[in-house]
């Protein structure tokens, strides 16, 4: 099945990409591997999901927000490649967590990206990762996501 037919059995759909926030381009490609700059849990161009996880921000909302931004970093994939099918393996994910000093789940935040990449790509998208906690990241977000992959 094409991964964007699973994406609407999952009842997800991609955003659009929007502009970098700086002096830097959405996606490297180097041969077969796609560098994902980081990306937040944004909708029409603004950041939905704002504030720290372990806060205001409860744990569940925290997994939504990296799932909304593994979905942004797709969206910029699809724009790289044309098609998210053009994608062979998920190679490492970045997941940083906006969050209060004392909490120390950000690998179950993180799950909410990975546990979506494993079931749009099967074994493909099982991968690399490291959650790093921070008390700030650009715009308030709640994370920022970053994706290597093994393109076609």
């Amino acid at each position: 099945m094409a991964i964007e037919d699973k994406l609407k059995e999952l009842e997800l759909e991609l955003p659009g990409v929007g502009k970098p926030g700086g002096n830097y381009v959405p996606a490297v490609r180097s041969g077969n591997i796609l560098f994902i700059a980081g990306q937040v849990p944004a909708r029409d161009g603004k950041i939905a999901i704002k504030g720290l996880v372990g806060g205001e921000i409860p744990l569940e909302r925290g997994q939504a927000a990296a799932q909304l931004a593994v979905l942004n970093a797709l969206a910029v994939a699809k724009a790289e490649l044309g098609s998210l099918d053009n994608i062979s393996r998920v190679l490492r994910m970045t997941v940083y967590v906006n969050s209060m000093q004392t909490f120390t789940q950000h690998s179950l935040v993180a799950n909410g990206a990975s546990d979506l990449l494993v079931n749009l790509f099967g074994d493909a998208g099982r991968h690399a990762r490291s959650a790093i906690g921070l008390t700030s990241l650009p715009g308030r977000s709640a994370v920022e996501v970053e994706l290597t992959l093994e393109v076609k």
